[in-house]
């Protein structure tokens, strides 16, 4: 099952595309600078399920 749900994810960004968009640089940034960590703990090591976690966690947000 993948962590966290998409109706997590949708509870902070309104569009799944959005979300898609948000992961992707989000976890672009995390390989290229790999200490710029959010959260104090994460559920596992790659990248886009990182970023994923912020985004679930709200501390990601998308630029208008």
């Amino acid at each position: 099952m993948l962590y966290p749900s998409i109706h997590d994810l949708k509870k902070n960004v309104d569009s799944k595309y959005l979300v898609v968009t948000m992961a992707a640089k989000r976890a672009r940034h995390l390989q290229d600078e790999p200490d710029d960590l959010i959260l104090e703990e994460y559920k596992t090591l790659k990248t886009v399920s990182r970023s994923l976690e912020e985004i679930a966690a709200n501390k990601v947000k998308a630029r208008n």
